[in-house]
This record gives structure tokens, C-alpha cells and sequence, in this order.
């Protein structure tokens, strides 16, 4: 039999939480099928069936693994229905999870090869449950594929999967209108509003609008603000970030994954 050069590191990306056992069941099926592949958590803090805010993490992460890793996404409120199972293969990854839309960020920056619909049943557990495809069918899927199982063998090739697509800001009265897409575990707001959207832009004549609140300036860091104060600056994912210093801007700004940001000040 033909095998695919075997992966040493399977990344998981969920909405479980760890309050339940659900994550520590898919990491026993992977060693099941595979004992020496390593499993790293990407992170199981993606928001209750946030397929957008699942897809961001995933997307901003993929970058710093070595090639070959395999990548499981499991934030899936459709499972169960008639949204199809799917491996992504790229040149630099393999992509694990629904399509719904999670993989599309991250599989979209890199060379497409093929997708898979995992239709085979011989790589899944059995019964599958209706509920739980991240132990029945990504989990094992993954665990094969770590293991030189070659994508073929995992069910049929189709041509496309479903795209995510996140908002873009639009130019406005000589402004940029964004929104916020991704809110982190401190509270920081990211917005859609990358980098190279500020270029024709005086970092120190900047003024960010979020609701009532004004924020002047970019930041170079968090702390420059000083306790207390809302600042605005580039994150590590290269976007428009608004935050708090020592405090959380989502609680205080009583902001929202869509809450409207204006930019002003070219």
C-alpha cells in the first residue's frame, strides 16, 4: 500500500473546553492509532460555536508549525447534518475538520492540492456517533493520516469546500470603517483592519471610535497606556487591536464580535 510521508504533530482546535471529557477522548483515540505522534493544544477556548472565531485562531497559528503538520478543527454546530467531513491538503498542511467554513482561512493562504471528502468508514470509529465527529471520524481521520495513510484511501476528491468570509473595511470620508471580529481571553478586541490598511496613515494623529469611547494614537505595547487606559495598536496577528491596559476593553466598551470601529486621521 502507498503511504504519505508520516506526520510527527497533530494540532487540535475546539470549542470543547475542559470542563468535559471531550478532548482528552479525542487525544486517546489519536494515541490509539498512533502512540508516538505529538498533540499539541492549539486552543480549546474558541466560543461556543464560533466557526469565524475558530477559523481567525486556526488561521493565525498554521504559520509557525514545520511542514507537514496535521491540523484538526473541530467547532462544528452542524455536525450531525448534511455538512460534509473534509480533509484539506496543501503544500505545507493538512487540514482535519467540517466544512463549514472553518478550515477555509488557514487551508486559503497556502497552495491547494486536494480536498477530500472523508467518506470511507474504514478510518472512522464504529458506530460513528451523530454527535461527537471529533472522536469518531477527525480524531481517527488525523491519527491515519499521521501515520502515512495516503488522502485517497480516506474517501472521495471533490472540487471546492465552503469559504468563510470575513468583512473588509471599506474606505470612508477619508477614514477606514472596520468592526471587530476576534475577542481574546483578556478582552482585547481585534478588528479587520490589517497593517497595510494604515499606510497612508500618521500613527501619532490616529483616532480609533469604538461606541463613545475615542482612543488617539497607536501603541507601540500594552503597558504604554498606562493602568486603566484603552490604547489601540498592531497585534501579533498584524491587525488593528483595541485594548485595555491591565483591564479588559470588551467588558469596559461593552463590546461584540461586528461592534462597529472607525479609523480616522490621514
Amino acid at each position: 500500500m502507498t503511504t504519505t510521508p508520516a506526520a510527527r504533530i497533530i494540532t487540535l482546535t475546539t470549542d470543547f473546553g475542559y470542563r468535559d471529557p471531550f478532548v482528552g477522548i479525542m487525544k486517546g483515540v489519536i494515541h490509539g492509532i498512533n502512540p508516538p505522534v505529538a498533540i499539541v493544544d492549539l486552543t480549546h477556548g474558541v466560543a461556543p460555536q464560533d466557526v469565524t472565531g475558530g477559523a481567525l485562531a486556526l488561521a493565525a497559528a498554521v504559520d509557525f508549525f514545520p511542514p507537514g503538520t496535521i491540523h484538526v478543527a473541530v467547532v462544528d454546530p452542524g455536525v450531525g447534518s448534511a455538512r460534509r467531513p473534509i480533509l484539506v491538503e496543501t503544500d505545507r498542511a493538512r487540514f482535519v475538520g467540517p466544512d463549514n467554513g472553518l478550515l477555509s482561512l488557514a487551508g486559503g493562504r497556502q497552495r491547494l492540492i486536494r480536498v477530500v471528502h472523508l467518506s470511507n468508514p474504514d478510518y472512522h470509529l464504529r458506530p460513528t456517533s451523530m454527535t461527537f465527529h471529533g472522536r469518531d471520524v477527525f480524531a481517527p481521520v488525523a491519527a491515519h493520516l499521521s501515520a502515512g495513510v495516503p488522502p485517497e484511501k480516506l474517501g472521495q476528491a471533490v472540487e471546492s469546500f465552503k469559504s468563510l468570509e470575513v468583512p473588509e473595511p471599506q474606505r470612508e470620508d477619508g477614514g477606514i470603517a472596520g468592526e471587530v471580529i476576534y475577542i481574546d481571553g483578556f478582552g482585547n478586541l481585534t478588528t479587520n483592519i490589517r497593517r497595510e490598511d494604515l499606510e497612508t496613515f500618521d500613527p501619532s494623529r490616529i483616532a480609533v471610535r469604538i461606541g463613545d469611547r475615542v482612543v488617539r494614537g497607536l501603541s507601540a505595547n500594552y503597558a504604554s497606556a498606562g493602568a486603566g487606559n484603552y490604547l489601540a495598536l498592531i497585534n501579533s496577528w498584524g491587525h488593528l487591536e483595541i485594548s485595555r491596559c491591565e483591564g479588559s476593553a470588551r467588558s469596559g466598551l461593552d463590546a461584540h464580535v461586528g461592534t462597529r470601529v472607525l479609523l480616522e486621521g490621514a
